[in-house]
């Protein structure tokens, strides 16, 4: 990533303004509906690869799979797989003479392949007309547990003049095309990625009305039968096709310029959503009542426990931009918003909230780390497959990959398998601001925050910030740093080739380590399991999560209260500081860096005098209790 500029000093004064509401950029649909299309139509007229296409994509795909796929090894030994081979196969049949098969058996096999690895960052993307098409329903469904086991509840309708009148959020669906819907679920799970069972569990429910064709062929059945039980307890059924949608404005695929980490998949599924179900009318008939800065909604949550500061982190992915200049603008709004948010809410503890999250900037979720807490961040490093292609890389595009070379270049000596590791995010950014937030936090994760979501999650854990809530057993489990095939083939020309319109593949190029306890443990496929369980009710679903946030008010209450704000007065040769602590027993002082006096405090306010300072220009405080450090703040003065 290009170096990322910081104020300080900015950051503190970001700390002090009211945060301002305002939605995420990017709010123009991406799709339009068309308009009587059928899935039969739309396939009679899909299928135009000649057998050289057909050859070419085979290649690439043995290509990318074998010199810079970084979870090759791990992939092999954890799923026993064997893709190399499929692909070896899948040439040697596109090679012999005659008819070739249809062109969606073509993409099926491809497909199949890149399935059985369980990666959601190295994908095959079909090319036209496929990549730019979506099949939806104008509904979503989601799991809820009770007394009698698991529900699946409607829990948004999108156009309700598509579908029966009573077909409204709260009705339980009970039948998909006749199979029971847990069990239709889980046949649909067996068709997608995912590094384990609850991943491919969740991934399969988000996809049940929203499919992207990009990395999937159509739905088999090309209308679907609906059985539920209405809000009376009656049974009720229906029957609709799926909705053809056409994509108008391209998905921003992973560059490579700065280290990204997102599953494209979730992304693909959010944006239909957001089609069928804009954004603003989504906020306005939510139950949560959340106010919207930037990538993050928010609000104060009252539980029997307390009142208590929720954040939202819907993304990672701050955009595409022209120049560096304007990227550093917006990552800098990212972390001022959060900032902004975080010291507005009430300090008695914080919810962060990463389900459903794909991922985006790697930076941008472990710079978030320091604001909530005083330890030192360590961001997790990162290894390359060492392969004679991802050593030429290493050394012809040395802005992104040099720092690997030569680890790459030793392993023909030492035979090892992954390169030396190397953090992606600068320790010096992760740790540039300091922390803002000084009350308990909990962290909320999900099967579907996936990447750099995961990334986080880890962080968040390795650091020992807080409790992790989840409400499945593991998060997404996508431990890599992802390009495009177009941004090998830029990088290097040969022996990347050019793909037929549309086509492309995705790939993990380097796999992300852990720190802390668990330090050298790979992300991918493990993922972060969290400390406490809880399954999602229909009081969840249905009514802003409300069980949910019980939980972690809960959590929350047990937490141990701290505070620590500063402000600092010049005078003559000394400089009066203002303190207001709780929770704390002890403060160090530092002027410019340079440890200026250890006070003894009670809580509440305390001034001390700071003898021989002339000028300055940053004051940190360090709070301890009992000999720990649980709290540092900072002010700047003009």
């Amino acid at each position: 990533m290009p170096s990322t500029t910081f104020d300080p000093a900015a950051m503190a004064r970001a700390a002090t303004a009211a945060p301002e509401p305002a939605a995420a950029p990017g709010a123009a649909p991406v799709w339009t509906l068309i308009q009587g299309l059928t899935l039969r139509e739309f396939l009679s007229g899909a299928g135009t690869l000649s057998i050289e296409q057909r050859r070419t994509i085979v290649e690439q795909a043995l290509l990318i799979l074998e010199q810079n796929y970084a979870h090759l090894p791990l992939k092999i030994a954890m799923h026993g797989v064997n893709p190399l081979q499929r692909l070896r196969l899948l040439q040697a049949k596109l090679s012999r003479p005659g008819e070739p098969e249809p062109e969606p058996a073509f993409h099926a096999e491809l497909l199949s392949i890149f399935h059985s690895v369980r990666d959601l960052h190295t994908l095959y993307l079909l090319p036209e007309p496929f990549g730019n098409t979506a099949a939806a329903l104008p509904f979503v469904i989601e799991e809820a547990a009770d007394g009698d086991g698991t529900r699946y509840l409607v829990t948004s309708v999108d156009a309700p003049a598509l579908v029966p009148a009573g077909f409204v959020p709260g009705v339980t669906v009970t039948h998909w095309n006749g199979v029971p819907i847990a069990r239709a679920v889980d046949l649909n799970g067996s068709r997608y990625s995912g590094g384990n069972p609850a991943a491919r569990h969740r991934r399969a429910l988000a996809t049940l009305t929203s499919r992207t064709l990009a990395v999937h062929l159509p739905p088999d059945e090309e209308w679907v039968e609906i059985h539920y039980l209405d809000l009376d307890g009656k049974p009720q059924h229906f029957s609709m096709e799926w909705l053809v949608l056409q994509r108008i404005v391209p998905p921003a695929l992973p560059s490579g310029v700065r280290p990204e980490g997102f599953d494209l998949e979730g992304q693909e599924v959010a944006s239909i959503r957001a089609f069928l179900r804009p954004p603003a009318q989504a906020a306005e008939e939510s139950p949560s009542a959340y106010r919207q800065t930037g990538m993050f909604l928010w609000r104060e949550v009252t539980t029997a426990a307390g009142t208590y500061g929720h954040i939202r982190i819907t993304s990672f992915q701050l955009g595409e931009f022209a120049t560096d200049e304007a990227f550093q603008q917006a990552f800098l709004t990212f972390l001022n918003d959060f900032v902004a948010i975080a010291t507005h809410l009430p300090e008695d503890g914080l919810i962060i909230d990463i389900r459903n999250n794909p991922g985006g900037l790697i930076a941008a979720g472990e710079t978030l780390l320091q604001f909530l807490t005083p330890k030192t961040i360590q961001p997790e490093s990162a290894q390359m497959l060492c392969s004679p292609l991802n050593l030429r890389l290493a050394r012809e595009s040395a802005g992104d990959y040099g720092r690997w070379a030569d680890s790459l270049e030793q392993s023909v000596e030492t035979g090892a398998v992954y390169s030396d590791a190397f953090t992606l995010t600068s320790p010096g950014l992760a740790n540039a601001f300091g922390q803002y937030y000084h009350g308990p936090v909990v962290l909320i994760t999900d099967a579907r925050c996936y990447s750099t979501a995961d990334i986080f999650a880890a962080g968040f854990a390795d650091h020992g910030i807080g409790e992790i809530i989840g409400t499945d057993g593991n998060t997404g489990a996508g431990g890599g740093n992802v390009v495009e095939h177009t941004a090998l083939r830029e990088a290097l020309r040969e022996p990347y080739r050019e793909l037929p319109p549309g086509a492309g593949f995705s790939v993990a190029i380097r796999r992300m380590l852990r720190v802390g306890g668990s330090a050298g443990v790979p992300l991918e496929d493990l993922g972060v399991i969290p400390s406490v369980r809880h399954q999602l009710t229909a009081h969840d679903v249905l009514h802003g999560n409300r069980d949910l946030m019980e939980l972690a008010g809960s959590i929350l209450s047990g937490g141990a209260r701290c505070r620590l704000r500063l402000t600092a007065v010049p005078g003559g040769a000394s400089l009066t500081v203002t303190l207001d602590t709780l929770g704390l027993d002890r403060v160090d002082l530092y002027v410019d860096d340079r440890p200026r006096g250890s006070y003894d405090i009670a809580p509440g306010e305390a001034t001390v005098v700071v003898p021989d300072v002339v000028t300055a220009t940053k004051i940190r405080a360090e709070g301890f209790l009992g000999g720990d450090q649980v709290a540092v703040a900072h002010t700047f003065l003009d």
